[in-house]
């Protein structure tokens, strides 16, 4: 990272709905070129940009006001996460993070730490103390991130009839 001092987080906002559309795509054919099939199959794609934003729930990190990386924050809303093979940690309030995007330009610099790290402070400073994640089987990147983060393997879930691995970390 060149100057943490110049790192943000907020809430995404129509302006940003281009960036952060390219940096999906850009994730997307890196998944491909490290043999994932995670989204592979149209999803996500601009309508779910388009509707992150709009229900609030799109964020994004930038460096210097550039938009560099996108994550979506939900609270208790995940109805996948009901019906999991396996046991949450914790059946409080919970944040789900979903659609972790880094552009690029910073991929492998620890964006995408940073972006949990965000999450992490939002989730405490709004009283959440539960963070639950599901990845492809096959996103070595985020389980690798996951694991460095101290999150716990829970289970599996399953979206659009694909296999998910559930992990939780409880905040202290």
């Amino acid at each position: 990272m060149k100057n943490s001092e110049n790192i943000n987080w907020r809430k995404a906002n129509d302006s940003d709905s281009e960036k952060i559309w390219e940096i999906l795509q850009q994730a997307i054919k890196r998944r491909k070129n490290d043999g994932s099939r995670q989204w592979q199959d149209g999803y996500p794609n601009q309508q779910t940009v388009k509707t992150d934003i709009e229900w609030g729930i799109g964020y994004v990190l930038t460096e210097n006001e550039d938009v560099v990386a996108y994550s979506a924050i939900l609270l208790n809303d995940e109805p996948a996460y009901d019906k999991i093979v396996g046991k949450w940690l914790t059946d409080g309030d919970f944040h789900v993070v979903h659609r972790v995007a880094v552009a690029d330009a910073v991929a492998g610099k620890g964006y995408a730490m940073k972006i949990f790290s965000k999450i992490e402070e939002f989730s405490r400073a709004n009283n959440v103390f539960s963070i639950k994640v599901d990845t492809n089987f096959d996103n070595g990147a985020m389980l690798h991130i996951l694991q460095k983060l101290g999150y716990a393997y829970c289970g599996k879930v399953y979206f659009r009839g694909a296999e998910r691995l559930a992990y939780e970390k409880v905040l202290q």
